[in-house]
């Protein structure tokens, strides 16, 4: 079983014998500031130059002529004493010593060569250190973006859960609105048909009525047409005389028993249950076809009893027809009174 090794994986591997080498690289540098020190010293002793100084003007000047002495008085003299020639100008300064020549580089000692291997190793340490230090910075940075990454993806994930959310409800909404405008529009249909079906159902005892109406006007008129007629026909053979005003062909009118007969057929059909006098007399005039067919009644007087008037319109509207009088004709209008007890 291997232990367990604490030391970190990627750390550089430790070379053999650092101690050694520390020691050793301290003793060479030891050594090397001894002998740079001796060396200084040595140079400072052996190399003094001589002492020598210089002057110089801060602005270049030109030198004077040398000073010229005045000549002599005139004499009588054939010739005058030529003038001593100029002083020489003053040599100019010697140049500076030349440096002294470079010392010639010494070859390098176990110590430097221990030194520059330890630099080395440091320098790699330090690249090393930095290069791991790169990769675990460029892991944080990794990380770090795929947690964003993650983050953002969560993000984008629950907004497209909350927008589907919201499509769906949009969604729902919608449709229980079109249900509600169907119900709605269903019912107005069904109220529109209901009333129609009354408008119709209305029109219809309407027209009913009217056709009833034109059909009693229709038979009312056609009896008038045909009392028309005959009254025409009885007007050609007329028997009355020069101041007649009748329209019969003849002056007749209904037997003294005619009225018991209309009486006796239309007290059958009075109904009045309760209790009345006996002094009431409801008069009403009869129009009838010559068939007997009853085509119109009207009431001329009444009895002051309203029920018993309507009574006996009622009663005469069942019995329908009248009866034929002994000469087998109907009258085609007549006046008949009615009486409870008659």
């Amino acid at each position: 079983m291997h232990a367990h090794n604490d030391r970190d994986q990627f750390a550089p591997t430790r070379p053999p014998g650092r101690l050694r080498a520390v020691a050793l690289a301290v003793l060479v540098h030891a050594a090397l500031i001894g002998a740079l020190t001796w060396g200084v010293n040595w140079k400072t002793s052996a190399d003094q130059p001589a002492i020598e100084a210089e002057i110089w003007s801060p602005l270049p000047q030109q030198a004077a002529p040398a000073a010229v002495a005045p000549p002599p008085p005139p004499v009588p003299v054939p010739q005058p004493a030529p003038p001593p020639p100029p002083a020489p100008a003053p040599p100019p300064p010697p140049p500076p010593p030349p440096p002294p020549p470079p010392k010639a580089a010494a070859a390098p000692s176990e110590a430097d060569i221990a030194i520059e291997r330890e630099k080395k190793r440091l320098e790699q340490e330090k690249k090393e250190r930095q290069l791991q230090a790169e990769r675990d910075r460029k892991e944080r940075e990794r990380k770090e973006q795929a947690e964003q990454d993650k983050k953002e993806r969560q993000q984008k994930e629950k907004a497209q859960r909350e927008k589907e959310q919201q499509q769906q409800r949009e969604k729902e909404r919608r449709e229980q609105q079109e249900k509600q405008d169907k119900l709605e529009k269903q019912q107005a249909e069904k109220e529109r048909q209901e009333q129609l079906q009354k408008k119709q159902a209305e029109d219809k005892r309407k027209a009913e009525e009217k056709r009833k109406a034109d059909a009693a006007e229709a038979k009312r008129l056609e009896a008038q047409r045909q009392e028309n007629i005959r009254r025409m026909q009885g007007m050609a053979g007329a028997t009355g005389g020069e101041t007649a005003t009748g329209n019969a062909q003849r002056s007749s009118g209904p037997s003294g028993s005619y009225g018991g007969k209309v009486a006796a057929k239309v007290r059958p059909n009075i109904v009045y249950p309760d209790a009345i006098s006996d002094n009431l007399n409801t008069q009403v005039e009869v129009r009838a076809s010559p068939d007997g067919t009853i085509v119109g009644i009207r009431i001329t007087k009444s009895s002051g009893n309203k029920s018993w008037d309507d009574a006996v319109v009622r009663a005469l509207e069942k019995t329908d027809t009248l009866p034929r009088d002994v000469d087998g004709r109907v009258p085609s209008s007549l006046s008949i009174g009615f009486r409870p007890k008659d």
